[in-house]
């Protein structure tokens, strides 16, 4: 029998670098708080890493460190409201049950009645020795299957590698399937392994797509989750990860001219074209389709009194975000692409600068172990491929900054930087 161990060399260095990191985000935290006692707290977390080899933050350590990486989430436009977010610490959830039950009542409290709330809870860590007890494998809470048949994909075509996780995991999949039918939520545990979490759909709060002027469009039997939750993600502070399911407020676009019209998830501009009467020769066909499914979407939200936004609103919201960081002195990352996502315009408040495009600490990155399982890699521990980053076509995956996750926030695929 072989054991494997970590080499002398290579303990040291990471035992090294957690102190480096775990001292960062103290004086991080304290110089921005103005929190007493830090020469304290540090010598007692530098003899908690000496003595376990790892750390605990207190709630207000994480809380604050939780807050910080929505704030440096370079892809979000939505982080006027990072101080609000909820932080709910789950540390003590290491088993299946416990997780399941605490991703149920993430989604509870997140919807609120329809008032969303952007929540955060955060689960047990990675050491420096194990993987994390359970880390949630399903990119987000709420995702819609996708089914081969003879006429082509049904349902969610970005979704096909984790239905059929799901369905080589023993999902049996509803007796009649359909193009929205929810997924049951995948985990991974220490030991490497894939479970289903036994999810009931009933608790996902959807709402069905229909227009104010074109009735023909709630025929077409459209919905999606009210609340957008990225299940995926670690959150990156003071060298430690933590498995940290987020959910915020949707954008209109995101449903819009993303999820529902991308050629590689609904594909339904050809039918909002045709059921429009719009003639080929029309050279902005693509665009009235687009703005459609916009008001749609838009409307059915209000009708359900189900909170969404808009990116007008977003951009002006944005804007206030980024004098406040700049007044505090702190430098505002951004990825310009995500920011101005169609439909902005040249108009909008944010379209007209560039942003620092680092990625600083505390930071939410995607868990690359969830993303190669998601994505069918054959090797989960190898990194993932540009293309498994996120659900894009493969042209799209050569070109920068086009890979996207349909959420905020927008989290970096670059390494984080300690800030």
């Amino acid at each position: 029998m072989s054991v494997h161990t970590t080499p002398a060399f290579l303990a040291g260095s990471m035992h090294h670098d957690l102190l480096a990191e775990a001292h960062g985000f103290l004086n991080q935290r304290h110089a921005e708080t103005g929190t007493s006692g830090l020469a304290r707290r540090w010598r007692d977390v530098r003899d908690e890493i000496r003595t376990t080899g790892t750390w605990q933050p207190t709630y207000d350590e994480l809380a604050y460190g939780a807050r910080a990486a929505w704030r440096n989430s370079g892809r979000c436009i939505g982080r006027l409201r990072w101080p609000s977010l909820i932080v709910r610490d789950r540390r003590h959830a290491t088993t299946l049950d416990e997780a399941t039950r605490e991703l149920t009542a993430h989604l509870n409290d997140a919807a609120n009645g329809g008032h969303v709330r952007s929540v955060i809870t955060v689960l047990a860590p990675a050491t420096g020795t194990s993987a994390p007890p359970v880390r949630i494998v399903s990119t987000q809470l709420a995702r819609y299957a996708a089914w081969r048949t003879n006429d082509g994909i049904l349902g969610d075509r970005a979704n096909l590698p984790l239905t059929n996780a799901a369905l080589d995991l023993g999902w049996p999949g509803p007796a009649r399937r359909g193009a929205f039918d929810l997924l049951p939520w995948l985990a991974v545990t220490a030991d490497g392994r894939l479970h289903l979490l036994p999810t009931d759909p009933g608790r996902v709060l959807e709402v069905p797509i229909e227009h104010p002027e074109h009735p023909w469009i709630a025929g077409l039997g459209l919905r999606w989750p009210a609340i957008p939750v990225v299940s995926n993600m670690v959150l990156h502070l003071g060298g430690l990860r933590f498995p940290a399911p987020f959910s915020g407020t949707f954008m209109a676009g995101e449903i819009a001219t993303r999820n529902l019209a991308d050629h590689h998830r609904y594909n339904l501009l050809p039918t909002i074209v045709a059921g429009l009467g719009l003639r080929p020769g029309d050279r902005l066909r693509a665009d009235k389709a687009l703005l459609t499914l916009h008001e749609a979407v838009l409307h059915s939200f209000e009708a359900a009194r189900v909170a969404i936004t808009d990116h007008h609103r977003e951009s002006r919201r944005f804007a206030r975000f980024v004098a406040n960081e700049e007044a505090a002195g702190r430098r505002v990352t951004g990825d310009w692409s995500w920011l101005n996502s169609y439909p902005m315009t040249p108009q909008d408040p944010s379209w007209n600068r560039y942003y620092d495009t680092s990625q600083p600490t505390p930071a939410f990155l995607p868990d690359p172990h969830c993303l190669a399982l998601t994505a069918g890699h054959p090797n989960p521990g190898q990194r993932p491929s540009p293309r498994q980053h996120a659900d894009v076509p493969p042209a799209a995956a050569a070109l920068p900054n086009q890979s996207r996750e349909d959420t905020c926030p927008h989290a970096h695929l670059l390494e984080p930087t300690t800030g």
